[in-house]
This record gives structure tokens, sequence and C-alpha cells, in this order.
């Protein structure tokens, strides 16, 4: 019972849609920021380095170079701070974590750019082709009632 409550109380503070994004994605975090009485947002942009953590408790963090120096925040995915998350582009790594960039400079921090006509997960093939299937029925079935009130 209390396992259900919990799972109601973290749905209910969860947000509906996000942007799906990864390690290595430029994303550009639209954060509020209260000044007094005033609202405001800024963008803080930079390269995703880590992500951790599921459901309400998961957090991302995006590290920018500013001035020739590294700077780096830590934000929950779910929090009411964030007002958007925009992805640029996409980069191509093969770790979870880019902690070793902290230790780069200049062009080395650079990544190479992950095509969206590369290669589809597995998942992501299987969902377009259940849409691709969906479509064809949902045209099928107009095309019969049509047929069917032509007759009429």
């Amino acid at each position: 019972m209390q396992n259900h409550l919990l799972e109601l109380v973290e749905q209910s503070s969860m947000k509906a849609s996000i942007p799906k994004f990864e390690v290595g994605d430029t994303v550009d975090v639209h954060v509020r920021i209260l000044e007094g009485e005033k609202e405001r947002i800024q963008v803080f942009n930079g390269v995703v380095i880590a992500k951790s953590g599921t459901k309400t408790r998961e957090m991302f963090v995006v590290r920018r170079i500013v001035q020739g120096e590294g700077v780096e925040r830590k934000f929950p995915v779910h929090s009411p701070r964030i007002a958007d998350i925009v992805v640029k582009r996409s980069g191509k790594v093969r770790r979870a974590k880019l902690y070793y960039l902290r230790e780069r400079s200049g062009k080395a921090v650079r990544l190479k750019e992950r095509f969206a006509g590369g290669k589809a997960t597995a998942a992501e093939a299987k969902a377009a082709k259940a849409e691709k299937r969906a479509t064809r029925v949902a045209a099928k079935k107009a095309k019969a009632e049509a047929a069917a009130a032509k007759t009429e």
C-alpha cells in the first residue's frame, strides 16, 4: 500500500514530456531564475557528460567552457526550475560518463557528431515498424468505410 502511494506521488511530480537526450549531446537547459519578485529564464548550454538516477531522482551533468575555465552544473531532470531542455546536436560517444573531458582543453574537447541517418536501435526500429503498420491498418479501414458509405 505504501509502495503504491509512493509511486503515485512520484508519477505526479514527474514531467510529462522530456526530450530524449544522451551522454555526449550538446543541450540548452532553460533554467528559471528568481530575482526578487521577477522570474527570468537563463540558458545554460554545454555537453551532457553524465546521467544518473531513475524516475524522479534522475539527474544529468552539463559541462561548458566559460572564459577558458570549465563549468559544470548538475540538474534534476524533473525539476520545476527547468523550463525546457533543447538538444542542439548529438555526439558520438562510447562511454556512459565523459569525465575524461575535464582534462582536455581547446579543440580536444570536441566530439564527433552522431547523425540521425545512422543505425537505429532495435527498440526504435520496432516502434517505427509498429507505427507504419498502424497507419496502414487505419488507411485500409478508412478506405473500407468510404466504400461502404458509397454503396449506401
